[in-house]
């Protein structure tokens, strides 16, 4: 399945983006999906992740009541709420297929990996 991440761009400190990830195949709704940036410099991190039918989502720490996580399998999509944005949240932003059951935040247990959208956040 390919995946095409949008919905990035230059925002100020304390507002919101959405994110989209469209997947070009109906395959999509059997995968667990996460969210991951990385920043110049970093290593990717992991940042949220959603079961197939959206029942059960995770978060890293830094990101946990600011961002949300929800999917619409009949749209191919998942997305990512971004609230009371940080200049530290500054990132490409990637979408990727979880490989095989279960939940994970290691980036290994990935792929599909898209082009990514920049999210750059002023202060």
């Amino acid at each position: 399945v390919q995946l095409q991440a949008s919905g990035g761009g230059l925002v100020r400190a304390g507002g919101s983006l959405r994110l989209s990830c469209a997947a070009s195949r109906r395959s999509f709704s059997s995968y667990n999906m996460g969210w991951f940036r990385q920043a110049p410099g970093k290593e990717r991190e992991f940042v949220a992740g959603i079961s197939r039918v959206g029942d059960m989502t995770f978060y890293a720490d830094s990101v946990k009541g600011r961002f949300t996580i929800s999917r619409d399998n009949a749209k191919l999509t998942v997305y990512l709420q971004m609230n009371s944005l940080k200049p530290e949240d500054t990132a490409v932003y990637y979408c990727a297929r979880k490989i095989g059951p279960g939940s994970t935040r290691d980036a290994r247990e990935y792929d599909s990996w898209g082009q990514g959208t920049l999210v750059t956040v002023s202060s």
